[in-house]
């Protein structure tokens, strides 16, 4: 009897033991599954805000397309009628009319900007969970959007006018005698459109970068 109780005794001390031994293996495992799993969304969540920042690169690079081109066109613009007069020649020129000199300037920064944004864009990728450069890229696109609109839309009025015309205010369409001049300034208006479009784009794929979640 003395003999079972001893074994009884010695029994429950093991189970005891292997118990104790076994606790602290579920909870190594538990952590180890826990930081396993919080690892594969920070991979997820990192590989979605870099397919956001590769396609906010590519973005750049057509907003920098189009704003050279706009900036281009413009600035070359120029025409001079085959017929002239003993004191006049018939000339039109994108430098004679102030709201294209503040079209070409305009674009020639956002170009400029877009150029140096490049190396903030692939920061974006490479280290997607950085914060910094997409603060920086949100705040100056905010500030390209407001100034490509405003170079955009004023260049719009004028070509409107060389398109139509105004009556009451005695302005003549000029766009049936320098034909040329006014499809070019017409063809930089609209790439300069594109760029406000993209640039506001780009403002929200930044946006959408900085979420924590």
């Amino acid at each position: 009897m003395a003999d079972s109780t001893t074994i009884d005794v010695a029994q429950g001390e093991i189970s005891r033991s292997e118990a104790k031994g076994k606790a602290p293996l579920l909870a190594t495992t538990h952590q180890v599954f826990s930081t396993t799993k919080a690892m594969e969304r920070e991979d997820n969540k990192g590989g979605y805000k870099r397919g956001v920042a590769i396609f906010d690169f590519i973005l750049r690079l057509c907003a920098l397309t189009a704003a050279l081109a706009a900036t281009a066109t413009m600035g070359t613009t120029d025409q001079t009628l085959p017929f002239f007069t003993q004191f006049f020649q018939f000339q039109a020129s994108y430098d004679d009319i102030p709201t294209f000199q503040f079209f070409v300037i305009a674009m020639a920064i956002a170009s400029g900007y877009l150029v140096l944004s490049m190396p903030f864009s692939v920061v974006g990728i490479v280290r997607p969970h950085a914060v910094g450069p997409k603060m920086l890229l949100i705040t100056f696109d905010t500030v390209m959007v407001a100034l490509t609109t405003a170079a955009a839309g004023s260049a719009t009025a004028i070509v409107y006018l060389a398109h139509s015309g105004n009556s009451s205010a005695n302005w003549l369409a000029i766009c049936q005698q320098f034909n040329d001049f006014c499809q070019k300034v017409s063809g930089a208006v609209v790439a300069s459109f594109i760029v406000v479009v993209i640039f506001m784009i780009l403002v929200v794929f930044s946006a959408i970068g900085l979420r924590k979640h």
